[in-house]
């Protein structure tokens, strides 16, 4: 179970994450109570294990200037968080190896998520970054043969439920795991993590699924 902790603001909570046992932390580029720039990013991705996917968010970006803030902050993954078309993803691909795609739940993009030329698809809620839990029989419309990362109000407390129901690759958490907006919480990330794993189909954890997982993401 790929687990991403995202919305990380400070290096503490990114080493936080990283010890509690998460695979990946994002970093928000777009406009947010939760955003920040490449520099703090870079001084924060520098201290972290190569095997931990770096995310960064971004929102209706062009691929310049995606680019740039790539370069500027040494993350590894970009996940475009908006309306961007494939030729957004092809013009990436040729410089980031792993792109995240997200889609909302219940729309035209989540029907077609096989075809925006990655398999890392995040479903979240159709207001992203609300807090707010949806419809989960709505991921029954995401196509087979992508790795469906779950999001859009997940907590400690229904992360299991969900990942039971939906079965996805991985799980997404952002103000599900805060004590305030940009401040992660100790217990909360604690509990998210063992709670997601501990829900996770036993094939899931060891790899004999066919998702390619657990994944070594350090750069090769």
């Amino acid at each position: 179970m790929f687990v991403k902790i995202c919305g990380i603001t400070n290096e503490d909570d990114a080493l936080l994450a990283v010890a509690m046992g998460a695979d990946a932390v994002g970093f928000v580029f777009a406009p947010s109570p939760r955003q920040v720039s490449a520099q703090v990013v870079f001084d924060i991705t520098r201290r972290l294990p190569p095997e931990i996917l770096t995310v960064g968010v971004f929102r209706g970006d062009l691929p310049d200037r995606i680019f740039d803030i790539v370069s500027k902050s040494g993350i590894k993954a970009v996940q475009l968080h908006g309306n961007e078309p494939l030729s957004t993803v092809v013009a990436l691909a040729d410089n980031v190896r792993w792109i995240i795609k997200a889609v909302t739940a219940g729309s035209r993009e989540a029907r077609v998520a096989n075809q925006f030329g990655t398999d890392l698809i995040l479903v979240d809620a159709p207001e992203p970054g609300s807090g707010l839990v949806f419809d989960w029989s709505l991921t029954d419309e995401i196509p087979s043969g992508i790795r469906m990362i779950l999001a859009g109000g997940l907590t400690a407390d229904n992360v299991a439920e969900a990942v039971r129901y939906v079965r996805p690759w991985g799980v997404d958490v952002s103000s599900g795991v805060e004590s305030a907006p940009g401040k992660k919480d100790a217990l909360k990330l604690r509990r998210f993590i063992a709670n997601a794993r501990a829900a996770a189909p036993a094939e899931d954890v060891t790899g004999d699924s066919g998702n390619d997982f657990p994944y070594d993401w350090a750069d090769e």
